[in-house]
């Protein structure tokens, strides 16, 4: 009997690796995202007796995580990342922190040196724990192969309740290399959504607030919630107008909605000069009044209520003295709030419609003049990032995904962007560049290998240009297009608004200009195996754009811009 229960015991040991496998396919997960080192290798030799998981190759880790972090936004599924030692995870970093601010459910697994011999030193050791803490969550190192089911379960856990982010662990490769027979058990099911409280006092404070002086900011947790129309309705209830974050990763609106007034300003003061114009602030989906340059006072003046609604406590009241904050799933909140409001609201129908009509006009003449804008453009002998975002845009069929990381053109792509583009439109909220162009690659992979399209910057595409040959190799149709304006212009015209800076003067700015050598972006391209076009003419754009999305194929189209 004894010899017959030490056969079934002998019968279930597994590699530490494989147990990680199965835990993974039984958390649902379909891709692993990695470069794979010495470290990684009993992992790689585990995947051929799991081929129901797909191993992605990255040429670099921060295209890895970036790949990663926009298959978790497209799929809504939290990302499995597998990096090599302390040095992958360095390389990596850049890309974590935005992860960590966009609040994207990552699971990165660090591939370390084997535990018997840290006390010699050896090559590519380093304490992974506290290196990655900074960044992640959570952060352990597992240290038997007994403990994967419990740490991998607590992983996925910790990177997915609100706020989502990238957690750790280290696996030591004689972990992974570790006889054991633990049972996986199963996946949790964790119901993280929740309806905030106090809604009664928050419906009868903004119904309070007469039509046209209340306005709502709507954050990225919007769009990740999937409540825009609940917010189109608030807004019509309350005759509120909308403003997107000032850094936004999403559109949380229809941009065509008369009560749509684009997205705040990205300084202190100016951002001040648009909240004055009303009594009262309804800040939706956390962290949304982002500034870049610093100027002098608060962004929200004394003189105007706030109120917050956010999934993530550690949002409500962070910065600004609030009459009300509540904590709760956005969409689930916003359903029971609407109907309190339609029972305490006091303003007439017809308020609301003579505020609407006039909201309607304001954005026709805005439209108009806009087009008058555009019509001036065209007469430059140069592309200018308006015409080029204009071309674009028109030439991109509503349903498909636009990651953006082209800073020239991203606000006039905002501007042109249709109701039924905007909810597939990214930006890169995190601010470091190297996320676009593996982010597109996650992206289609998220939407069952669907058609993507990746605006990006000249400066910003040789960040993450790795990407475009794992695009290739997994075969995605990715349509990479570079707005090549020679320069980081983005940095120019910060200079250039502040008179007393000598660059300014001098007309000289060091360190700014991607010139002698030119760079070649369709050799680059050529080089990973993609198909490459460039244009130089304003009515080429829509027939580069069509080719490239009806090829079903990686390709990148370079446009030349001037600087704006």
């Amino acid at each position: 009997m004894i010899k017959s229960l030490t056969s079934l015991s002998d019968l279930n040991m597994r590699s530490g690796a494989d147990i990680l496998l199965e835990v993974l396919e039984s958390e649902g997960v379909e891709y692993i995202f990695g470069n794979p080192g010495t470290t990684e290798l009993p992992l790689i030799d585990a995947l051929l007796r799991h081929e129901n998981i797909h191993y992605v190759l990255a040429l670099q880790e921060s295209s890895v995580v970036a790949i990663a972090d926009g298959y978790a936004k497209a799929s809504g599924k939290t990302g499995f990342i597998n990096l090599h030692t302390a040095s992958g995870l360095g390389h990596g970093m850049g890309n974590l922190i935005n992860s960590r601010i966009m609040k994207t459910p990552l699971v990165v697994t660090v591939g370390q040196q084997d535990t018997r011999h840290y006390v010699r030193d050896p090559l590519l050791y380093d304490d992974i724990v506290s290196i990655g803490s900074p960044v992640m969550k959570w952060a352990q190192e597992v240290t038997s192969a007994d403990q994967l089911p419990v740490l991998v379960r607590r992983a996925f856990h910790a990177a997915s309740y609100p706020p989502g982010g990238p957690v750790l662990l280290s696996l030591p490769m004689n972990v992974m290399e570790e006889l054991s027979d633990a049972g996986i058990q199963t996946a949790s099911r964790v119901d993280y959504h929740n309806v905030a409280g106090s809604l009664d006092e928050l419906a009868q404070a903004l119904s309070a607030v007469p039509p046209g002086r209340v306005m709502i900011v709507a954050g990225d947790e919007v769009h990740s919630s999937g409540s825009t129309q609940e917010i189109v309705q608030l807004a019509e209830a309350l005759g509120a107008h909308v403003y997107g974050s000032s850094w936004p990763l999403n559109l949380p609106f229809p941009t065509q909605h008369a009560l749509w007034r684009g997205n705040m300003p990205t300084t202190a003061s100016e951002i001040a000069s648009v909240i004055n114009a009303y009594d009262a602030v309804f800040i939706i989906g956390g962290r949304s009044l982002i500034t870049i340059l610093y100027s002098e006072g608060d962004a929200i003046p004394g003189t105007c209520a706030v109120y917050q609604l956010s999934a993530d406590m550690n949002e409500l009241g962070r910065t600004y003295a609030t009459r009300l904050s509540v904590m709760g799933d956005i969409k689930l909140s916003l359903k029971e709030l609407l109907p309190k409001l339609e029972q305490r609201r006091v303003a007439s129908k017809l308020t609301h419609q003579r505020l609407l009509k006039t909201a309607r006009a304001e954005r026709e003449k805005e439209w108009k003049q806009q087009e008058e804008r555009l019509a001036a453009e065209r007469l430059r002998p140069a592309i200018s990032p308006m015409v080029a975002a204009y071309e674009v845009i028109k030439s991109i069929p509503p349903g498909t995904t636009i990651v953006d990381e082209a800073i020239a053109t991203a606000r006039h792509v905002r501007r042109f962007i249709s109701d039924q583009q905007h909810p597939r439109y990214y930006f890169m909220r995190g601010g470091g560049l190297g996320w676009g162009m593996p982010a597109a690659v996650g992206h289609s992979l998220g939407l069952g290998r669907e058609p993507v399209v990746c605006l990006m910057g000249d400066g910003a595409s040789l960040y993450s240009p790795q990407a475009l040959w794992t695009a290739a190799h997994e075969n995605l149709p990715v349509t990479f297009i570079v707005m090549n304006n020679l320069e980081y212009n983005v940095l120019k015209n910060f200079m250039k608004s502040q008179p007393a800076y000598s660059s300014t003067q001098l007309g000289r700015f060091i360190g700014m200009d991607l010139v002698n050598p030119h760079i070649d972006f369709q050799s680059l391209g050529s080089a990973m195996g993609i198909r490459c076009c460039r244009v130089t003419q304003a009515a080429d754009i829509a027939t580069a754009v069509a080719h490239g999305l009806q090829s079903g194929k990686t390709n990148l189209i370079e446009i030349v811009i001037s600087a704006d």
